[in-house]
């Protein structure tokens, strides 16, 4: 593979001397010419190069100069996607990643009496052969939750495991070395007045802390009118008051997206606007104790009437531009980005490859360096064929973005097949999936293999790098069924 790498590499670096492709590796929108050149070892079928609103790059008119349109950033690189199984199963599979290049997901019930498991899987990343390691590291005394989450601070590496029991209340316990240890519980919520606690989603930001190097936030369904959000600012050992994650009087619901934190302290998370209209991305600038809306431009897209009706997904880039994703009216992935905080939004864009998809659900989204952004989402390919995909952009803020999409699982090997999945509670799948963007651009989707019930992380095995300029991933050994 060594050489494949090496003559991707020359052929990106010499797009980037010219500013473009060839005329002749593109004249004509020469599907096979083009391809040829970035994938010298073959495409694969489960792979797709295109535009927004699912326009082909090779069935472009001669109207369009891809010579203008494919330079700078914008420009194709051969991908793949694959998959790698973690060895136990997953329930509502939520994500971490450390600077020591390990992943971490949640196993519900398969911890010590059965407790909720948290799976390391180390020497995945970068890998060179099929020899990771996917082992539990939790072992404390809490008893297993409804539902797990884990979430890793991209400022402090803590590995934060957050549990909700019963609806109830939620305890949190952390890990400082890579989950070899876990440190005190921290009682996140209990006895706190209100009578459901569901749906919990939890982040971190460099916002000033008084005893933690970063301030931590949790959001849960507290059966109210909008999501309720408490902050701890000692790392998550103790936590404030249940305030309300939204402007006075909004009816948003309880639901929510995964939350996220920034670069400049702020933090995001979406569902539904307060005025039960459309989405919006709710932020806070004070560590979690007030929130502001922020409408998306759903005008046009509409918003799904499915499952997927409850969040939208946000998540900003190292630059701290904004990024956002919901599914529309149509059950198809809709796209935009914020330079200014969320205040404003630039026109929705729909992201599904030319594959001819009767719909789509779970959206998931990440960014990495600026412009640069990963989205996940399961698919019907036809007859209740559930795959999971990863679309990714280079440039998002071009004005025809190139849109790079790989399906992780190959034809033939499904990740479900019950009918309607991807619009519903779904196996493993439970309430949502997770991606993260790991420290050398390459993104990991969390999600399970619903046919053999199993967690899997899927991935680009090779494509375009989310953390540096026009640079190729190291290619890594194809995964799929046989490591499950």
């Amino acid at each position: 593979m060594k050489g494949l790498t090496t003559v991707i590499v020359l052929l990106v670096l010499s797009s980037m001397v010219s500013g473009c492709f060839t005329k002749n590796d593109i004249e004509n929108n020469d599907k096979k010419s083009l391809i040829s050149e970035i994938c010298p070892e073959g495409y694969a079928n489960n792979t797709w190069y295109h535009f927004p609103n699912s326009t082909d790059i090779f069935s472009m008119d001669e109207s369009f100069d891809l010579n203008s349109i494919l330079i700078g950033e914008n420009i194709p690189i051969c991908a793949k996607g694959t998959y790698y199984g973690i060895g136990v199963s997953t329930f509502e599979p939520t994500i971490g990643i450390t600077s020591q290049d390990n992943l971490f997901m949640t196993s519900w019930g398969n911890g010590p009496g059965g407790s909720t498991a948290i799976i390391r899987c180390s020497n995945m990343i970068e890998m060179t052969s099929l020899d990771y390691v996917c082992e539990n590291t939790y072992q404390g005394q809490i008893v297993n939750s409804n539902d797990p989450y884990v979430y890793v601070d991209p400022w402090t590496d803590r590995v934060m495991k957050f549990d909700m029991h019963a609806l109830a209340g939620m305890t949190v316990e952390w890990s400082d070395d890579e989950g070899e240890t876990w440190g005190p519980l921290g009682l996140a919520s209990f006895a706190t007045g209100y009578s459901v606690q569901d749906h919990q989603t939890i982040a971190s930001s460099p916002y000033n802390a008084l005893l933690h190097e970063t301030t931590w936030v949790f959001c849960v369904n507290g059966n109210w009118q909008s999501p309720l959000c408490s902050t701890s600012q000692d790392g998550g050992l103790t936590w404030g008051p249940e305030v309300p994650g939204a402007p006075a009087n909004c009816n948003s619901g309880g639901l929510t997206g995964h939350m996220v934190g920034s670069n400049n302290g702020n933090f995001y998370r979406g569902n539904p606007g307060c005025d039960g209209e459309g989405y919006s991305i709710y932020r806070s600038s004070d560590g979690g104790l007030t929130w502001s809306e922020h409408k998306l431009p759903t005008d046009e897209t509409g918003t799904a009437a499915t499952w997927n009706a409850e969040e939208a997904q946000v998540y900003p880039d190292e630059d701290n531009n904004v990024h956002a994703m919901w599914i529309g009216v149509d059950n198809m992935p809709y796209y935009s980005y914020s330079f200014d905080n969320c205040d404003t939004w630039s026109n929705p864009i729909m992201i599904a490859p030319p594959t001819n998809l009767n719909g789509t659900g779970f959206p998931a989204l990440a960014a990495g360096d600026s412009g640069r952004v990963a989205f996940a989402y399961l698919g019907d390919s036809g007859g209740n064929t559930w795959n999971g995909y990863i679309s990714v952009m280079t440039d998002a803020f071009s004005p025809m973005p190139l849109i790079t999409t790989t399906q992780v699982n190959n034809f033939g090997d499904p990740l479900d097949t019950t009918v309607d999945c991807g619009y519903n509670r779904c196996g493993g799948f439970g309430d949502f999936i997770d991606i993260l963007i790991d420290q050398h651009g390459r993104p990991w989707f969390g999600l399970s293999h619903n046919i053999v019930d199993q967690g899997i992380y899927g991935t680009m095995m090779m494509g375009p790098s989310l953390r540096d300029a026009a640079v190729p991933l190291n290619p890594l050994p194809e995964g799929g069924f046989s490591t499950l």
